[in-house]
């Protein structure tokens, strides 16, 4: 049985650690991780917009963190080309993920997954609810919408494009710790087979163990709720397990 995940994202602005709300940086913050290697997976997004940092400040850090960094690491944010990928996995990541530069060429996944393998290659869906069934795709920090596709057709074209998973992060739940669109979640897990890691709005434990339920997760996200409760990644995996959901707990 393939066990089910608990990822931390962190969102970097410019080389310092932001979260967001609505996919806008608004609070600063210093991430306290002693007991953070319990997780199962560390993302790393660098959500500086065009213009307003310096690409080098976010480099050091991944640097920095991969060197301590021991579960898997994806790093994403600001990918446009073959070099992007190549440098990233030499600063140490273990997988890249990619948003925009797929939305304007989606032929770059299978570039990028034939050079380096779909196990690699992560594809970044930020969508907005439209409607109760209807979820458009965004680029561009969530300001570009991807023309003639839902979440679920996006991904499920990324599928076969070769993307190896599927982050998917709602828009409207950004920063809000309500708890995931499971709808949005639902129509994307059903479309593909390979695995969906769902992202925005969990505030709580009830939240992950309903982004698996109800959401058909792979794995579950979160940006905020470790830095403003006091309860431990720890204690959430045990709440998960004493659910029934088949998670690493040490």
């Amino acid at each position: 049985m393939l066990r089910k995940r608990l990822v931390t994202v962190l969102t970097i602005n410019n080389g310092v650690l932001f979260r967001t709300r609505g996919f806008v940086p608004d609070y600063r913050y210093t991430l306290n991780f002693t007991d953070a290697w319990l997780v199962d997976e560390v993302v790393l997004l660098d959500i500086t917009r065009p213009g307003e940092g310096a690409r080098e400040n976010f480099y050091e850090l991944v640097r920095q963190f991969a060197r301590n960094c021991f579960v898997p690491l994806t790093v994403g944010g600001g990918v446009r080309d073959i070099e992007d990928f190549k440098t990233l996995l030499s600063l140490g990541a273990d997988k890249v993920s990619v948003n925009s530069k797929a939305c304007e060429m989606p032929e770059f996944i299978s570039e990028a997954a034939r050079l380096f393998g779909s196990q690699c290659v992560v594809l970044s869906v930020d969508a907005k609810r439209e409607s109760d069934s209807n979820f458009s795709v965004y680029s561009a920090h969530g300001t570009r919408q991807l023309p003639g596709h839902t979440a679920a057709d996006w991904a499920r074209k990324a599928q076969k494009l070769g993307a190896g998973e599927i982050l998917l992060q709602s828009i409207d739940r950004d920063g809000t710790l309500e708890g995931y669109d499971n709808g949005l979640n639902k129509s994307v897990t059903e479309a593909v087979e390979i695995p969906v890691l769902v992202s925005g709005g969990a505030g709580c434990w009830e939240h992950f163990l309903e982004g698996f339920l109800a959401g058909g997760a792979s794995a579950v996200c979160t940006t905020n709720v470790y830095h403003f409760t006091e309860s431990s990644i720890k204690s959430a995996k045990t709440y998960l397990a004493n659910a029934g959901v088949a998670i690493r707990t040490s």
